[in-house]
C-alpha cells in the first residue's frame, strides 16, 4: 500500500485519489445520514467500517489501524472511552457515546482521521486529558468520532535553548517531570492540576501559580504544528500569524493542534510554599478585604490564591501560595504587606520547584515524601460530580458586600470559591496579544465550584442550581459589559437566551464574555481557516451563515 504525502501542495487532491468502491461507499453512506428524520441514524459499525477503509489508505502506517480505531462493539471501547472522563456527570447510560474512538500514535493518524470524518460527513472531536468542566471535548447530541491523543505524550526538552516540545497528548504532570530531569533551575508557568491535558490546556490560554511573574502558558509558546481542515501539518511558518494567534488561547475551532514549543523559564533553587487557614470567627472576613489588595499587587514572585469556602455556619477562608524565593523573605513581606495572615516561618515548606509542585498537586503526597515519578500517574478512571462557573473581578469588595456574599454561601451550603490573583506580568501583556483578553485592570479571577457524590439525577439538578443561584448574586461584585468568563471553565449557561442554540448570535453572547474585543478577530480567522465549520463544539468560534 503506497503512502500519500500531506505537503499543501498534494493535500487537495487526496479525496479524488481514493477508488471508486470507496467513493460509492462514502456516498451512500451520506444517502443513509441525510435522508430523512425518519431514517435510522448510521450505526457504529457502518461507520467504523467506512471510516476504516478510508484512514487506511490515508495513513502511514496502515497495519497499525486495529489496535487504534475502536467500534462501539470493540471490547476496549468503554474502558477507553471512560478514562479520561473527569465529570462523573457526563458518564451516564443516556450520554450520547461516540460512534468511534480513535487514539492516534503518529501524526499520520490525526491527518488521516481528518480527512475521513470530513470525507463522510460526521463531526470529530479532541480530547487530551478529559479535564473540561462540560466534556465537550468527549460528549455530543449528535453522531461523533472521538480523536484522543493520550498516546501523543512526547516531551523532548532541550536545555541548552531552554525549549521543550510537547505534544498535546501529555498531561502537565508528565511535562514537569521531563523537564525537571533536564534541569533543577528550569520550570514551565502552566496548571496545578498533574492530570490535566496540554491540549485543552494551552488551547484555551493556561495559566497557574506562576502567572504573576511569567505570564499564561500562551504567553510562552513560540511555535506549533496544526493539522487543518484540508490535512495539513502546519508550523507556525505555514500556517501564519494570525492562526498561530488564533490557536494560543481561542479554543480548539481552528484545526487540532499536536505540539506546542515552547519557552522554559527559570526559577530558584529554592522556593517557598504555604497554607494558612482563617473562619469567620478567626477574623476571615479582614484577611479576605486585606487579600483583595495585596494579592495582586505583592512581589511578582508570590502567588496566593483564596480559597473560599462553606462550613457549619462559619466560612473558611484559605491562602494557598507559591513563592519563588525563601521563607524568611516572604515571612518578611507579609510581616510588612499582609499582617492579618499572620504567617508565621513554622507555617511555611521550603522545598525545590518540582517539589513545589507536588506540594500544589497533592499536598499530602508530599508530607509523605512523595517523589516526582508521583506526577506520572495518570488517575485513570477517577472521575466526581461537579459544576464550575467563572468570573473578573475589577473593584475590591467592600466589607459588607463580603459579608453578604457569606450569607448566601452559608444559606446554599455547597458552593465555594477560588480567587485568583492577577497584576504583575497579567498586566504588562497587552489584551491583544493572544485571544486571552483578561489582563490589566482585573484584580481577579472567580471560580465557584461545587462537586457531590450523589449520582441522582435529583442531587445534580440541586447542586448546579446553587451554583446558579451563588453567581446570580455576585452580579453586581463582578466584571460589566461584558461580564466576562474564562474559556477552559466551560460553562454551557453562557449563551442560553432567546437566540436558537448554535447560531452566531448565541455564539456572539458566550465569545464576547471568553475573548471581548478579540472575539471579532477569531471569527474572522475562523472564516479563513474553516469556513464550513468542520471543528466545532458547542461553544467554538461561530461562523456566519
Amino acid at each position: 500500500m503506497p503512502t500519500i504525502s500531506f505537503s499543501p501542495i498534494h493535500t487537495h487532491k487526496l479525496l479524488m485519489a481514493e477508488s471508486t468502491s470507496l467513493s460509492v461507499t462514502l456516498f451512500l453512506l451520506l444517502i443513509t445520514i441525510s435522508a430523512s428524520f425518519a431514517a435510522p441514524l448510521p450505526t457504529s459499525q457502518s461507520v467504523y467500517d467506512i471510516f476504516l477503509r478510508c484512514l487506511t489508505q490515508q495513513t502511514k502506517s496502515p497495519t497499525q489501524l486495529n489496535n487504534i480505531v475502536f467500534s462501539q462493539t470493540n471490547p476496549s471501547f468503554s474502558s477507553v472511552l471512560q478514562n479520561y472522563i473527569r465529570n462523573s456527570r457526563l458518564n451516564r447510560t443516556s450520554t450520547l457515546k461516540p460512534l468511534i474512538i480513535v487514539t492516534p500514535l503518529q501524526e499520520s493518524h490525526v491527518q488521516g482521521a481528518v480527512i475521513c470524518a470530513k470525507s463522510i460527513g460526521i463531526q470529530i472531536k479532541i480530547r487530551s486529558g478529559g479535564h473540561d468542566y462540560e466534556g465537550l471535548s468527549y460528549i455530543s447530541d449528535k453522531p461523533f468520532i472521538l480523536l484522543d491523543l493520550f498516546n501523543l505524550k512526547r516531551v523532548s526538552v532541550d536545555i541548552q535553548k531552554q525549549t521543550a516540545v510537547i505534544q498535546t497528548g501529555a498531561t502537565l504532570g508528565e511535562v514537569y517531570y521531563r523537564i525537571w530531569e533536564k534541569s533543577k533551575v528550569h520550570g514551565f508557568p502552566a496548571g496545578v492540576c498533574s492530570t490535566v491535558g496540554v491540549g485543552g490546556h494551552i488551547s484555551g490560554a493556561g495559566y497557574g501559580n506562576m502567572l504573576r511573574k511569567h505570564g499564561l502558558s500562551v504567553d510562552n509558546v513560540i511555535d506549533a504544528q496544526i493539522v487543518d481542515v484540508k490535512g495539513r501539518l502546519l508550523d507556525r511558518k505555514s500556517m501564519g500569524e494570525d492562526l498561530f494567534w488564533a490557536i494560543r488561547g481561542g479554543g480548539a475551532s481552528f484545526g487540532f493542534v499536536l505540539s506546542y514549543t515552547i519557552k522554559l523559564v527559570p526559577v530558584p533553587e529554592t522556593v517557598t510554599v504555604f497554607r494558612v487557614m482563617k473562619t469567620l470567627e478567626e477574623n476571615a472576613t479582614d484577611l479576605v478585604v486585606e487579600w483583595q489588595k495585596v494579592a495582586p499587587t505583592t512581589n511578582d514572585g508570590l502567588f496566593m490564591r483564596l480559597l473560599l469556602q462553606p462550613g457549619a455556619k462559619t466560612i473558611r477562608a484559605s491562602v494557598v501560595a507559591l513563592f519563588l524565593g525563601k521563607a524568611d523573605e516572604v515571612v518578611s513581606l507579609m510581616g510588612k504587606e499582609f499582617p492579618t495572615l499572620g504567617l508565621k516561618k513554622e507555617d511555611c515548606n521550603e522545598t525545590s520547584w518540582i517539589g513545589s509542585v507536588i506540594w500544589w498537586n497533592d499536598e499530602d503526597a508530599f508530607n509523605k515524601g512523595a517523589k516526582p515519578e508521583t506526577l506520572l500517574d495518570r488517575k485513570l478512571n477517577s472521575a466526581v460530580f461537579g459544576k464550575r462557573k467563572s468570573d473578573y473581578v475589577q473593584k475590591p469588595i467592600s466589607r459588607d458586600g463580603l459579608e453578604g456574599i457569606w450569607k448566601k454561601m452559608i444559606e446554599l451550603e455547597n458552593v465555594g470559591f477560588v480567587f485568583n490573583p492577577y497584576g504583575g506580568k497579567m498586566a504588562q501583556i497587552k489584551s491583544d496579544a493572544t485571544p486571552f483578553p483578561h489582563r490589566a485592570g482585573n484584580l481577579f479571577k472567580m471560580q465557584y465550584s461545587v462537586s457531590w457524590d450523589d449520582p441522582s439525577e435529583p442531587a445534580a439538578q440541586n447542586f448546579l442550581t446553587q451554583a446558579k443561584k451563588l453567581y446570580a448574586y455576585m452580579t453586581p461584585f463582578v466584571s460589566q459589559n461584558p461580564r466576562s468568563a474564562y474559556l477552559p471553565y466551560r460553562d454551557l449557561d453562557i449563551g442560553i437566551n432567546q437566540f436558537g442554540a448554535n447560531s452566531f448570535e448565541e455564539g456572539q453572547v458566550y465569545g464576547t464574555k471568553y475573548f471581548n474585543n478579540n472575539f471579532d478577530r477569531l471569527v474572522k480567522i475562523k472564516a479563513a481557516v474553516d469556513p464550513e465549520n468542520f471543528f466545532r463544539n458547542e461553544q467554538s468560534i461561530p461562523v456566519k451563515v
